[in-house]
């Protein structure tokens, strides 16, 4: 299959690597620096020396009838590539990000019948343009909305599963990972964990976000979630505590807060006024 990935970072790198290894011939769209190390490698390369061959553009070609186009952009980045999103002749669209946004908009903007989503069971980071990722094989997998491409990712080595309500999914997993999100940029630039006094802060806007996807007629789901709505607050800060002191979290905690503070900003415009623990603690 002919498959264009926009947003090569960790996660489109990943799919990427692992698409072009299954034989699918794969075209990176990337800018900056990444695009540099890409032009010169002609190849997604992992930190232990493995390749990828894949296309390497600036922009993505409207004319060529994609079988995929892969979106792996930030939420806060999308905006900037619907109306080329629109104009492709791209068979089928999946964005995939952390977004607590209705569909309806991206939909409109690429056709219904073109449209999907997905969210990435994979931790992965890039380092001077090599690729350590780490995929998720148990547990909570990939997620999508198209069977077809479940199957497509899963043959590639990255297992995959479809939800039915993948909103519900996407807006219970934003509450989820805000405060976590939070809580590891917070101890990467401080180089030492929250305090008590944050993580229980942090841990009453995940419960005030929890309750907020059941306000707005949403399902919390995956199951698994719904037991952690149950917990108490102390609870709930001692895991953030806790986690907040993991080197894997803390290294994830690079990417900064500019996605938490987008999902908080829309999780604001669903709820005016609604939601004032998570407010309290938007960096």
């Amino acid at each position: 299959m002919k498959i264009a990935v926009l947003g090569p970072g960790g996660i489109g790198s990943t799919f990427a690597f692992e698409l072009a290894r299954a034989g699918h011939d794969v075209t990176v769209i990337a800018r900056g620096k990444r695009l540099e190390h890409l032009q010169q490698d002609r190849a997604i390369v992992t930190a232990s020396g493995k390749r990828a061959a894949v296309h390497v553009s600036a922009a993505l070609d409207t004319t060529t009838e994609w079988d995929l186009v892969l979106v792996t952009v930030l939420v806060s980045q999308v905006d900037a590539v619907l109306p080329t999103l629109a104009a492709s002749a791209a068979k089928t669209i999946m964005f995939m990000f952390n977004t607590f946004e209705p569909f309806a908009r991206l939909r409109e903007a690429v056709g219904a019948s073109r449209f999907a989503f997905g969210f990435p069971a994979i931790l992965a980071t890039l380092d001077e343009g090599k690729l350590a990722s780490e995929i998720v094989t148990r547990g909570l997998l990939t997620t999508v909305t198209d069977a077809t491409w479940a199957k497509v990712f899963t043959d590639a080595g990255i297992p995959a599963v479809v939800h039915a309500d993948m909103e519900s999914w996407l807006r219970t997993h934003a509450a989820l990972v805000v405060p976590v999100m939070i809580a590891a940029a917070t101890a990467h630039t401080r180089r030492a964990g929250v305090s008590w006094t944050e993580a229980t802060n942090l841990a009453r806007a995940m419960d005030e976000g929890l309750r907020l996807v059941r306000r707005l007629g949403n399902t919390l789901t995956p199951a698994p979630v719904a037991t952690v709505s149950r917990l108490p607050i102390p609870v709930l800060a001692s895991l953030l505590w806790t986690a907040s002191r993991l080197s894997p979290i803390r290294k994830a905690g690079a990417a900064g807060y500019s996605e938490p503070r987008t999902l908080i900003d829309a999780m604001a415009a669903a709820a005016p006024g609604e939601i004032p623990a998570l407010l309290a603690v938007r960096p």
